[in-house]
């Protein structure tokens, strides 16, 4: 999946925007301004092409002791956070999808009832 195609996809769910709210390099995308993905587009560029997503802790435990690909989050909460490297053949465009829905679906899950039915 190449930028774009991630970008789209990410930004084609419900409630969600972009914004670079770091520095002009960390582009994040948010759920009614919660935190869900992080691209790093200097790295990207560079061709460490990786991405930070959100993740239930005991499966992103599960998912680091299966995958070499992935890892706690770099400069996130390594408990709460993991760092997908998608040079790895191990990362399909669908297992990809899969790991972006369960970041938004983990935020969303965290938010007050009113702020979740407002994406309803």
């Amino acid at each position: 999946m190449n930028i774009e195609q991630l970008r789209h996809y990410c930004v084609s769910k419900k409630g969600v925007t972009e914004d670079f709210p770091f520095d002009a390099d960390t582009l994040a995308f948010k759920v009614l301004g919660k935190m869900f993905a992080l691209i790093g587009l200097e790295k990207w560029e560079a061709g460490q092409k990786t991405i930070n997503l959100k993740c239930d802790p005991d499966y992103a435990e599960e998912l680091r002791a299966e995958y070499a690909a992935i890892s706690p989050g770099y400069h996130m909460s390594k408990k709460h956070w993991n760092t997908i490297d998608l040079t790895s053949d191990e990362v399909s465009p669908k297992f990809l999808v899969e790991l972006i829905d369960h970041s938004y679906d983990m935020v969303v899950k965290g938010m007050p009832k009113k702020m979740r039915d407002a994406l309803q």
